[in-house]
Order: structure tokens, then sequence, then C-alpha cells
């Protein structure tokens, strides 16, 4: 496929017909059955679909993560297979298509193909179609506290049929563009299992370095190790384009990786007096979060220069190698021993004073040299791992982040029919 006039060549001069959504498709609300009648929620065989499903298993679905009997189906009917789901509020513009009658949830909007346009479209070709919905949806929300997508335009956004009055043509041109789009979206899977199998062993390796099995090492605590200095409050209203480097609580688990010699976000240079600091070679590490997961996740600073942290956050001073650190507090043993002192709640917070008892490993303890020595071996390895798995300028993530885009400029390409004033 080659050149901007694909899509012409495809068409070959054939009509384009436009129906609105509200004219192709029954359009519903989804529902969630009653929590309190747990008859409900009892030996269910009803898939029952919410954005937990398009997270863990994509976007084309026959099974869902929670069931629902059949006594919690609404008159009796079920959502008929292959219609589409699209969320019209919170996570705005998600969409998969169901190969299988199901309920969804109230946060998606199903979309079922009437009887008149059934014979008319192949199932795939609208749930790419949907990604163009999805784009118009994002941008026509509604302007309140809780976003959603204006329905009436929403029932009113154009569907295109290609050559309508050749039906066999017409499926023949959208099996065509299924077919590009679905191989560019099995390659793109192919890499992201490629990446996911890397990740297991990156993991699987790290921990193994850092378990020390057959070396000389010493557990010790983190108290032993070096020291917690508490960040001092700033708020968005603070975030300058030129100033003070800073780094958020927020942005440890959300932008940064392992380590960072730069930051996402700076500060007023006024507050200087009122902030403190991390210095070149301090971990720091994330005090709140809303998982257990996230709150303690660290990262390495390593610019030239202090930085200056949240009051939810801690910068450790020690005389490690700070990326053995960092990816120490990444391990399954590390984890384990923090979640110990964890504060229960919908936010998460590290209880300081426990933390300060959690252990890392020191390599050759009573030779500091060849302990540095091995923790720089070890963080040469970690680091090639790293970059294989999680770097966007390298590795695995560049390679699928590349191809994405390859795919969204051919999907937006063969799905940019021309309307009437366009052809004119």
């Amino acid at each position: 496929m080659k050149g901007p006039g694909f899509l012409d060549k495809l068409l070959a001069g054939t009509d384009v017909e436009w129906h609105a959504l509200a004219d192709i498709f029954h359009i519903k609300n989804g529902y969630t059955p009653s929590r309190s009648k747990k008859e409900y929620w009892e030996n269910g065989s009803v898939p029952w679909f919410r954005m937990d499903d398009i997270r863990a298993n994509g976007q084309v679905l026959y099974h869902s993560l929670l069931q629902v009997s059949e006594s919690a189906v609404k008159g009796g009917k079920l959502f008929p297979a292959n219609s589409m789901i699209i969320a019209t509020s919170a996570t705005i513009g998600e969409h998969a298509l169901i190969g299988v009658p199901y309920l969804a949830n109230q946060r998606f909007t199903n979309l079922t193909l009437k009887d008149d346009f059934a014979h008319r479209f192949i199932d795939k070709f609208l749930f790419y179609y949907g990604f163009r919905l999805a784009t118009w949806c994002q941008r026509n929300t509604t302007k309140s506290s809780f976003a959603s997508v204006d329905m009436d335009g929403f029932r009113r956004f154009q569907i295109p049929i290609p050559c309508p009055n050749d039906v066999e043509r017409s499926l023949e041109i959208q099996t065509e563009i299924v077919r590009i789009l679905d191989l560019f979206t099995e390659l793109t899977a192919e890499l992201t299992a490629e990446l996911t199998a890397r990740r297991k062993q990156y993991k699987y390796y790290r921990d193994r370095l850092l378990g020390f099995e057959g070396i000389d090492v010493e557990w010790r605590t983190l108290d032993e190790i070096g020291e917690f200095i508490r960040g001092r409050r700033f708020t968005k209203a603070d975030y300058v384009d030129e100033g003070i480097a800073a780094i958020h609580y927020g942005e440890i688990y959300t932008h940064y990786g392992v380590y960072a010699h730069e930051t996402l976000s700076k500060v007023r240079s006024d507050m200087a007096d009122s902030l403190r600091y991390a210095e070149p070679n301090d971990v720091v590490i994330a005090g709140v979060s809303e998982t257990i997961e996230d709150v303690g996740k660290a990262v390495a600073w390593l610019g030239e220069e202090k930085v200056a942290i949240h009051d939810d956050s801690y910068a450790f001073r020690h005389k490690m190698n700070p990326k053995f650190i960092a990816y120490a507090m990444q391990t399954d043993a590390f984890h384990d021993q923090k979640a110990k002192h964890v504060s229960s709640g919908k936010i998460k917070r590290l209880l300081i004073d426990g933390i300060k008892k959690v252990t890392l490993p020191v390599p050759y303890p009573n030779d500091p040299e060849k302990s540095l020595e091995e923790q720089a071996r070890i963080v040469a390895i970690l680091d090639k791992f790293n970059t294989l798995t999680n770097s966007l300028s390298e590795g695995l993530p560049r390679e699928i982040k590349l191809r994405q885009q390859q795919y969204e400029y051919y999907r937006d390409l063969l799905l940019s029919f021309p309307k009437p004033e366009e052809a004119a």
C-alpha cells in the first residue's frame, strides 16, 4: 500500500453514502445489576463487560472478567453478539467489538446494527471506524464536572457506506480495509507479546541478581544505609516554564523510570528558600499514591544540580550506587517488605518509621571498593534490560510506538472517505 491515493484507487470512483449513527444502530445504555442482590452475582454465566476488560484483554472481546446470572438481565434481553461498546463518560472514546451476547456497565453506550443495515456492513469495518467516532467523542464532551459525550451530536455522527448501490463490491472494499488494518494490528500485537516476555525475563534476572545467591552480602536497613529527607510543599500553581527544577511525587510513578537527569517540571525561583532538595545521586521516593505498587516507587536523581522535591516524597541520601538502590527498590523482596509499612485507606502513604527498617542488599559489605564495583556491574546488566524493555527512544517500546504511529496513519488514510462537498 503506497501513496495517499490508495483509498481513491480502492473506491475506483464509486460513490460513498453517509448515514447518521442513529439510523444505522440501535443505541442503548449499559447498566450494572444491583449489587445488593447477591443472586445476580453468584454462579454467573452472562458476560458483563467493563473498562477493565478492554485494559486487560484488548478491543475485540469474547470473554469478560466478570459474569452475572441470567436473573440479572433486564427483560431477559442481552445485547447481541458483534455489537460495539463505546465509553461516553469517564474514559471517553474507549471502545470494543464484542463477539458474544453480553451486558455492559453504564459507562458504555452499546451500538447494535439495525436489521436494515446488517447485510451492508462488516462488523470489523465498523469497529475500525469506531476510532474516528472515538476521536469525535473526545472532542465533543459536555462542559460539566463529570465529562460526558454530547449525545445529540453522537446520534448524528456520520458513518460511510462505500459503493452503496453494489453491496457485494461494498463488502469487498470493507474487507480489504479490514485486512490491511488487521495486519498492522497483528504486527503490533506480536511486538507487544515479545515485550511482555522480555519484561518477565528482565524481572526474573533483576530479582535473581539482587538476591545475591552465593555472594558475600549483608542485608542492611535503610536507616543503616542512609537518611530520609522529606520534601516541602509546592502546587501546580507554582509551576513555571523557567525556574527551579522540581520533582512532584506523582511524576515518579507516571513519568520517570529508574533514573533521571532532567526534570519534567520547574517551580518559581522566588520559592528557593522555602523548598527542600534532593542532591545529585540521591534517590527520590514517592511517599503517597492510590496503590501499594506505586507508593514507594523510586527514581535515582543523576542530574548535576540539586532538585526540589514535593512534601509527599523523600530524598534518600546514601553512599551506594544510586541506580543500584533504585533497581533494588523494584524487586519483589523490597515490595513484600514495603507493603507492611503502608497505611490503609484509599490513599496509600508510606509509614516512614517502618520503611526505615526495610532492608536492602549490600554486596561485599566489608570491602567498600569491591562493593561499589559489584553494584556497578549489576547496574550495567540491568541498564541493558531496562533499555530494551522500557526505553521510548530505544528498544522494543520505541519499535512498538513507531509501529502504532504507522498503523494510525494508515487507519486514518483508509477511513478518510470523501464527503459530498469534498467530491464536488
